[in-house]
């Protein structure tokens, strides 16, 4: 071997060290050395310099040393497709490949990929069925990558697995692993069990792992972990997807002991600060981690050395997850952006999901303007869903609808963010055509589609409907009631006033009733004044959330309704023994993008005595149309309340000083929004709709149940709330 031999070899295995490493910097320093030398241009080259931009995420460079490739072959075209397809430009992707002179089987397999990436099911089904056309071998990587771009499609997967069955393609590994994984995201549990143990040998890591995640996502966590001691004792190697399987599998169980010592076998094997397993236990750490759970999984986050992507939208997801934090996600999600990081279609999902819980709606705005300009596809499914939900949680359901309209493709999520929107707000007859419409459609209803169709019969008192779409479920579409649904029923009832029927029902479910059961059931008899009911259930609710202050708030306000001051006493007392303080009411609206709040009988309020002066003004003309304040629920004992005190506490209800607010500070046809942490109390209620008549202004409250949208002194509740 001579001495240019020798040197040309060596720049070659430097070359591909490079790329496997994914050493930028030395690979820029070979590439400028290769443009400068007097060697004759190498495909071979060229071609590992566009793969190593790819894989770096530099698309342009790539694309310029793809562009300087005198003689570029099939494997070229491959790799800048590819680049394109990762980088979220499917339609360059699509360009390049029509403009290969030979593509071969890998050239097809890259592009399938892209769209499965895309989402786009459709255009990787057509590019299959033309590859088998023209004659191309079909190969366990085509499966694959088919499988995926089914997404939630189950009825093709099915078609797919009879195909890969009938053609000997279940003899690969990859895919049936691609079939565990994906029947199990669309909902068939048992199919993917079916297909991992039909494995037999065949079965490697990523099978089990696979299975794993499966049993996670279906709240099996106890065979997950049953499984993990399987795989240890057949001898298999545990690497860091395992580790965050056991954690997604711990997490489902909300077993925190379990969880924070697996954390520190983690830390003894090293695994902490590594990336994925990072991220399943920031995920672990923020829904099961309790009132501490965002704090550990700052800690956790800080001991990863190079936090990527998946680490950001993890923590941005588990502060969008708790409404006191969700400034905090909208902050995480900027800094990310300010070190380098692009959003990713998950990236918009977790920040919109966090703008819901914000009062500020032009935040959720300038996220969606931030979507439309990113390289997402416009189809991204999963982004246009969270927005509907953005939309209509800040009471803007025109825009929500908006986005739901114009979306290219629709799925059941879409149709359930939609009608869950309809049904908060009050629109109960559109909730219902739409899910009609969904059904015409030929997209299946899931138990989460039951849930929004439940709550529109229980937001306008339709017993005979929800009685009837609680039974569809099981007999039409074989879907078994759960708690939620039993929830809505028991709501249902309760609040039509059948109470006795309600009791029955809670009492006949297949399994113990949680607490928004007892709760659902403890507002009803609130609403019907049946406190020997409200007792039971009041009971059940402090054994279950012993430190929540609803159950003891509703049976103290009962009694006060009732005159029985002594049982109140005693249930203040027993308050005060236990530490369990009483929320206080609180209201937010944004008025020229900033946030103010207002509390109940709290002064701090910049502009309090000029709110309160202009409630005052409010009150006089509201009177005059009818208004008679209802005294009962300033919750004081007649004889124990001083002069004016009952008008003083309901006038500073924090909801009423946030109305007034926002009357005062914004303009004819400027939307008023107003959020609330508890129930709007019955005096606001019917004050806000008189408010609403005087101002000639539409006014929309969201409490902590639904939304209230007044106008002409009507509420879309109808009153019935």
């Amino acid at each position: 071997m001579n001495q240019t031999q020798w040197t040309l070899k060596s720049f070659r295995d430097l070359l591909l060290k490079c790329v496997a490493e994914r050493d930028l910097f030395t690979g820029k320093t070979l590439h400028a050395r290769y443009v400068k030398s007097l060697v004759a241009s190498s495909t071979y080259l060229s071609n590992h310099f566009v793969n190593l931009y790819s894989k770096c995420g530099r698309l342009s460079s790539a694309r310029a040393a793809f562009d300087c490739t005198e003689q570029p072959n099939v494997f070229s075209y491959n790799v800048i497709v590819k680049a394109y397809a990762k980088d979220s430009k499917i339609h360059i992707a699509r360009q390049l490949f029509d403009e290969i002179p030979q593509p071969d089987t890998v050239s097809y397999n890259t592009l399938i990929s892209g769209y499965a990436d895309a989402r786009e099911t459709v255009s990787a089904m057509i590019l299959f069925k033309r590859m088998r056309e023209l004659g191309f071998e079909v190969d366990g990587f085509t499966l694959s990558g088919l499988i995926a771009a089914c997404c939630d499609r189950v009825e093709l997967i099915m078609q797919l697995h009879c195909f890969a069955v009938s053609g000997g393609f279940d003899s690969y590994s990859s895919v049936n692993n691609a079939f565990v994984s994906y029947y199990s995201k669309g909902g068939l549990l048992r199919e993917a069990v079916s297909v991992f143990y039909g494995m037999g040998e065949l079965r490697d890591e990523v099978s089990w792992n696979s299975m794993i995640v499966a049993y996670g996502q279906h709240k099996e966590g106890a065979k997950a972990l049953a499984l993990y001691r399987e795989m240890i004792l057949k001898g298999f190697k545990i690497d860091m997807y395992t580790l965050a399987s056991v954690l997604n599998a711990l997490t489902s169980l909300n077993d925190l002991i379990g969880g924070c010592q697996f954390h520190g076998k983690l830390i003894k094997a090293g695994f902490h600060q590594n990336s994925h397993v990072g991220s399943g236990l920031i995920d672990f750490y923020s829904k099961c981690g309790g009132r501490n759970g965002m704090s550990d999984a700052e800690k956790v986050f800080q001991e990863i050395l190079s936090p990527d992507l998946v680490i950001w939208n993890t923590m941005i997801s588990g502060y969008s997850m708790n409404e006191e934090l969700a400034e905090e996600a909208v902050r995480s999600f900027r800094q990310m952006q300010r070190i380098g990081h692009r959003p990713d279609d998950c990236s918009f999902v977790c920040v919109s999901s966090a703008c819901s819980n914000l009062c500020s709606t032009s935040q959720g705005k300038q996220i969606h303007g931030l979507a439309i300009k990113s390289h997402i596809p416009s189809n991204r499914i999963s982004v246009n869903n969270s927005l509907i939900s953005m939309y209509y949680e800040n009471g803007n359901l025109q825009d929500a609808r908006r986005v739901f309209d114009r979306m290219p493709e629709l799925n059941a999520v879409t149709y359930n963010c939609m009608i869950k929107g309809y049904a908060q707000h009050g629109r109960v007859t559109d909730a219902l055509l739409l899910y009609q419409r969904m059904l015409d459609s030929g997209i299946a209803p899931n138990n989460i589609t039951f849930v929004a169709v439940l709550s529109a019969c229980v937001h306008s008192g339709k017993v005979a409907e929800g009685q009837n779409y609680f039974n569809t479920m099981k007999e039409r579409f074989k879907i078994e009631p759960e708690a939620e649904h039993y929830s809505c029923m028991i709501d249902l009832l309760g609040r039509a006033g059948k109470l006795e029927e309600a009791e029955r029902f809670i009492d006949s479910m297949p399994f113990k009733a949680g607490p928004v059961a007892w709760a659902a059931l403890l507002n009803a008899c609130r609403k019907h004044k049946n406190i020997a009911l409200a007792e039971r259930a009041a009971k059940e609710l402090m054994a279950m959330k012993p430190n929540a202050d609803t159950p003891y708030v509703m049976l103290a306000n009962m009694y006060t309704d009732a005159g029985r001051w002594e049982e109140m006493a005693a249930v203040r007392k027993l308050m005060r023994s236990r530490r369990i303080r009483k929320k206080p009411g609180c209201s937010w609206i944004e008025v020229k993008k900033k946030e103010h709040v207002f509390v109940a009988e709290d002064w701090s309020h910049p502009m309090i005595r000029e709110v309160c002066e202009y409630l005052e003004e409010m009150m006089k003309k509201m009177k005059e149309l009818g208004y008679v304040m209802d005294k009962k629920w300033a919750m004081v004992k007649v004889d124990e309340a001083g002069e004016g005190e009952e008008e003083m506490r309901l006038g500073h209800h924090s909801e009423k000083l946030a109305v007034a607010f926002g009357l005062m500070s914004t303009g004819h046809g400027e939307e008023i929004v107003v959020k609330k942490n508890l129930r709007i109390c019955g005096d606001c209620h019917n004050a806000i709709k008189f408010m609403s008549e005087v101002a000639d202004r539409e006014i929309i409250v969201r409490d902590n149940l639904r939304f209230h949208c007044f106008k002409d002194g009507k509420c879309s509740c109808g009153d019935y709330w």
